[in-house]
């Protein structure tokens, strides 16, 4: 971050929170991120901004095991299973 930012928003009756639009553009959050939320021993609070990643798969490469596969029929099957 170049600079400190600091806001504050208040929690509605359903316990949701915005995240104010100062916040948002320092921290660079994007729709898919997730905010987690710390409280320590002594009660006090803090957010950590956890990026979505994109692509965490995309550099493995397939692996030919012999047999043919349906992933769409076979995702429920536990090994023994078939």
């Amino acid at each position: 971050m170049s600079h400190e930012v600091e806001d504050e928003t208040t929690i509605n009756e359903s316990y949701s929170v915005t995240v104010p639009a100062a916040i948002r553009q320092e921290a660079g959050v994007e729709a898919g991120d997730k905010i987690r939320w710390h409280v320590d021993d002594d009660g006090d609070l803090s957010v950590k901004l956890v990026k979505q990643q994109y692509g965490a798969f995309s550099r493995l490469e397939p692996v030919d095991i012999g047999d043919s596969t349906d992933a769409a029929e076979d995702h429920d099957l536990v090994a023994g299973d078939y």
